[in-house]
């Protein structure tokens, strides 16, 4: 199977839709000799925060010598991105390869009378089956959605699992409250396996210690004080980590993500390499700085271009867009055009409320998804609800266009779904070449 085949297969396994429940990635998985069971891991869940903690940990393990798989989602640009180690993407021709072996098991699981996997059930398959192989030390492992019933939620006890900011997304699985989905995400919580909690409302904190207590599972939870900013600017942050119990106490280190909620992000992620290093992981100062300043996550207020400034960022719920607010309110004193692409069952309103007062005019894109809120009724909504001045793009090649051609004193942001986004950043990166 090559690149394209695998590609192919993946999507097509779309059809049978999203399946809440570990049966039946168990069963694919024993059919490939249960390859989740012979590694170790970092379990990352979250609503938001969650890939950069996890990319955090990963280029940290990896500066320590560590072998590190990275296995994230959705992807940006490119479906590889999904599953690395050490940095970089699963080789196109070991994804035809790996799928192959995967699509085999399938077949074998089906013939049995199972019903087949959903798509990411799948790809959670390849992920693991791919670091086996290549005999990884350590996964860092996020979660696809929720928590409790995640294909990834399989894995028996991880050296740590993590806990990220949770806030109201995808309800139709989760449910309702922020109770509901703490619950959900509290389901990586193993018996007796250390937890990192970001600090957050009492109610979620409330379910997500009841959980710990319950699995009687150590768990500690980071000052935010602990890490300050020296200084900041569209460049990234130099930051000083001062907990006095840290073997990295009064550590400076760089890091390329923007936003206090970034610096909040690495605190957690310190917090969870601190319990890596008290069970034995030889982490040191120079790697957690060498971690820290190399880490590569694109997407997350991400500077495309100077002159004229172009940034994307991935905000796509309301928590995010209200991280976003604040680091536009920080690091830059004037409006911008901004490109956003939206799905329809967001809550857009309360997305586009919160980023209003820095924007100058909006450009709307249709996401690539069925699930997209098309770039005419975005436009109309803004235009109508907000009385902002609005313009519908054919796509994101357009958006890309007007950014690049845009007079030096201007600025535009793309923001909002990531399969926007992605699209975008391609566009950019074509234009720039």
């Amino acid at each position: 199977m090559n690149y394209q085949e695998a590609l192919d297969y993946i999507s097509e396994t779309y059809k049978f839709g999203v399946k809440l429940g570990l049966e039946n990635i168990r069963i694919l998985l024993n059919e490939l000799g249960d390859p989740q069971d012979k590694m170790k891991y970092v379990h990352v869940a979250g609503t938001n925060g969650k890939g950069s903690t996890a990319h955090m940990i990963h280029y940290t393990l990896k500066e320590s010598g560590y072998k590190t798989g990275l296995f994230i989602s959705p992807f940006l640009e490119e479906f590889t991105e999904r599953i690395q180690i050490d940095g970089v993407k699963i080789d196109k021709d070991r994804l035809g390869e790996v799928t192959s072996t995967i699509k085999d098991a399938v077949g074998r699981m089906m013939k049995n009378g199972h019903p087949s996997p959903s798509e990411f059930e799948v790809v959670t398959a390849i992920g693991f089956q791919y670091f086996y192989e290549e005999n990884v030390e350590i996964v860092v492992l996020e979660v696809g959605m929720g928590g409790r019933l995640d294909a990834t939620n399989v894995i028996k006890a991880p050296e740590v699992s993590i806990i990220t900011t949770i806030g109201m997304d995808h309800t139709d699985y989760l449910g309702d409250t922020v109770e509901k989905i703490a619950f959900e995400k509290a389901g990586i919580i193993k018996d007796g396996c250390p937890v990192v909690i970001y600090p957050q409302e009492q109610s979620v904190m409330d379910v997500l210690i009841q959980e710990c207590e319950k699995k009687q599972a150590p768990y500690r939870i980071p000052d935010f004080g602990y890490v300050t900013s020296i200084r900041s600017d569209l460049s990234g942050q130099l930051l000083r980590y001062s907990n006095e119990k840290s073997p990295w106490h009064s550590m400076e280190f760089k890091l390329p993500l923007l936003g206090d909620h970034q610096i909040y992000n690495s605190t957690v992620a310190l917090s969870a390499l601190e319990v890596l290093k008290e069970k034995g992981f030889a982490i040191t100062t120079d790697a957690v700085q060498r971690g820290m300043d190399t880490l590569k996550f694109t997407g997350r207020f991400e500077k495309i271009s100077e002159d004229p400034l172009v940034i994307i960022d991935g905000a796509h719920n309301v928590n995010g867009f209200e991280a976003l607010a604040k680091t536009l309110d920080k690091y830059l004193n004037r409006k911008l055009n901004v490109v956003i692409g939206i799905l329809g069952d967001k809550d857009y309103d309360t997305m586009l409320r919160t980023i209003l007062p820095y924007v100058e005019k909006f450009y709307t894109v249709t996401p690539d998804s069925d699930r997209a809120l098309s770039a005419e009724a975005l436009a109309s909504y803004i235009e109508t609800e907000l009385s902002a001045p609005a313009l519908p793009l054919a796509d994101a090649m357009e958006g890309a266009k007007l950014a690049l051609s845009a007079p030096k004193e201007e600025a535009t942001l793309f923001v909002g779904s990531l399969y926007m986004i992605g699209e975008a950043r391609t566009a950019l990166k074509s234009l720039l070449a």
